[in-house]
């Protein structure tokens, strides 16, 4: 069975991702969920809990033990890290090696384990250079990217940003050349 970390972060979009996990955890995959603060603000731990059978991480303080490291252990288990959504936090985090939470930390962590990032945002935020520098930046670096689509987003704004589609993201993962 694969190890698929799947990194929720603070967006509106939030609630898709229960989707991508119930979706996941139904064709075979163990999907473990870590949830940023921003993203607990939009959906409960409890709902990917029930939905994955596995218990949810946001504090990375919480599990150290002197034989597990928490955030070692999900990072050296995982053979797929999904974030999605993933905010323009998250992104400038990753492309600046800033791990100051339990996801960007074990992110940080995670030693040849293909990282799949799903922005999803406000168009003026994913479209700013600074945020588009960071894309660049990580893309550079080997993470990939499942773009946002344009779509009429939460603010009311028409443009590209939106979290892309649950079944694009899922045929993605599932398309990924897995390591033997």
């Amino acid at each position: 069975m694969k190890n698929i970390i799947l990194g929720v972060t603070g967006s509106v979009a939030a609630y898709k991702a229960a989707d991508i996990a119930n979706n996941l955890t139904k064709k075979g995959y163990n999907v473990e969920v870590i949830m940023t603060g921003s993203a607990r603000e939009f959906i409960t731990p409890l709902t990917f809990q029930s939905l994955t059978k596995n218990k949810v991480y946001y504090d990375m303080f919480e599990e150290i033990t002197p034989k597990d490291i928490k955030h070692i252990s999900l990072a050296r288990k995982a053979d797929l890290c999904l974030i999605a959504p993933a905010s323009a936090n998250i992104i400038g985090k990753l492309a600046n090696g800033i791990a100051d939470d339990m996801l960007s930390t074990v992110v940080m962590a995670m030693n040849n384990v293909p990282v799949y990032i799903c922005p999803a945002m406000n168009t003026n935020m994913y479209i700013n250079p600074i945020v588009q520098r960071n894309i660049k930046t990580l893309a550079e670096f080997g993470y990939h990217f499942i773009e946002p689509r344009e779509s009429v987003l939460a603010c009311g704004d028409l443009g590209t940003g939106a979290l892309a589609d649950v079944d694009k993201i899922v045929n993605t993962v599932e398309a990924h050349q897995w390591r033997a």
